[in-house]
């Protein structure tokens, strides 16, 4: 019903003008936030806009337009043929995969498992590879999902990826919720990567990801957000210390400590990307993207001695003073630089106004 009665038609809905106004949204959210790096699934339409918000805004991602070449209910502007979706995707991919020093790079991003075809998904695993660029699905998210891919494959949902070469290093599956003992085993033995969304979970009610149990076995994870509908926020710190907590919950107070979350933000986030080499760490050669936190506000008094403690439980957004990207200072003293504030925030509820009514919401 999500899906059918709210998403969907809101993204059928989507102009250039309305992607731009997005796109500039949450990357200023992103930037004030202290996120300097995000790996995005787009809608299938007006991809194009997104990047070149990205490039003019100095914010640093990889980006993939939505593939989607089957389904139920599926609006028309959003259903697909599969070698147009394909045909599309590599289009996008020759454009702006690499661009501006690297900062901009592609991904090759089916929806999930039950919008799209096999053949659609065969190829996409040929062809990512034969190009050297990420795969970017959400697999597991909810137990309907996992029935509908058990009645038409056969397979659990990630035995069924596996089973299509949609695992290994350069696969990022979003959530992973619902996931038993075979498919953590088939994420540890294929390195596949796996963002963990825990606000977007709890709003659905999808459920809590085994996350200690990832982690236990290897499987790489890092953080994610899930589109904002599903969210209302992208904080990267809010995903961070929900995520410490919410693992406590079965596994004791020492799950998933503080280090440990600070990790899965910062380098396993990196990693999962194929960035690591790049960003995720503060060390010489690597690119510059820093991020200064204040901990003197009055949630994060008295001052902290476990600084990393304080950042994953005391820490919140409005806390980030400065932010850089590749170098570039694009938020300094909570002024974004590359971005007007007021006039994102007008352009977003003018666009918003016009979307819902263009989708009958």
């Amino acid at each position: 019903d999500w899906l059918k009665k709210r998403v969907w038609p809101m993204e059928a809905a989507h102009t250039p003008a309305s992607i731009r106004a997005s796109a500039r949204l949450g990357i200023a959210e992103m930037i004030k936030g202290g996120t300097t790096c995000a790996l995005t699934m787009e809608t299938v339409n007006h991809t194009e806009d997104v990047f070149r918000v990205v490039e003019e805004t100095g914010f640093r991602a990889t980006v993939g337009k939505c593939m989607m070449d089957k389904g139920e209910e599926v609006p028309a502007a959003l259903h697909e043929e599969t070698e147009n979706s394909i045909n599309e995707s590599l289009a996008l991919l020759d454009k702006w995969h690499g661009r501006a020093g690297g900062r901009i790079r592609y991904c090759f991003a089916p929806r999930f498992a039950i919008s799209c075809t096999r053949e659609l998904l065969e190829k996409v695993s040929r062809l990512a590879r034969e190009r050297g660029v990420m795969i970017h699905t959400h697999a597991s998210e909810n137990r309907t999902e996992i029935e509908i891919v058990e009645e038409e494959t056969g397979e659990r949902n990630i035995a069924y990826l596996d089973s299509l070469k949609l695992t290994g290093r350069d696969v990022l599956l979003a959530h992973c919720v619902h996931l038993d003992d075979a498919e953590l085993e088939i994420l540890a033995r294929t390195g596949t990567h796996v963002a963990h969304c825990p606000s977007s979970n709890l709003k659905l009610g999808s459920g809590i990801a085994r996350v200690t149990e990832m982690l236990s076995r290897g499987v790489s994870v890092s953080f994610g957000a899930d589109g904002a509908p599903c969210n209302n926020r992208l904080d990267a710190l809010t995903e961070m210390r929900t995520a410490a907590l919410l693992q406590k919950v079965s596994h004791g107070a020492e799950a998933l400590p503080a280090q440990q979350a600070l990790r899965l933000a910062t380098i396993n986030g990196a990693r999962a990307m194929g960035l690591e080499q790049e960003i995720g760490s503060l060390e010489a050669g690597k690119r510059a993207d820093v991020v200064i936190v204040r901990l003197d506000q009055l949630h994060s008094a008295p001052r902290p001695a476990d600084i990393v403690s304080a950042l994953v439980y005391s820490a919140q957004s409005g806390d980030v003073s400065t932010t850089i990207i590749d170098g570039r200072v694009v938020m300094r003293d909570r002024k974004l630089l590359t971005l007007d504030e007021q006039e994102v925030i007008e352009e977003a509820n003018r666009e918003a106004a016009l979307l819902m009514t263009r989708a009958g919401i």
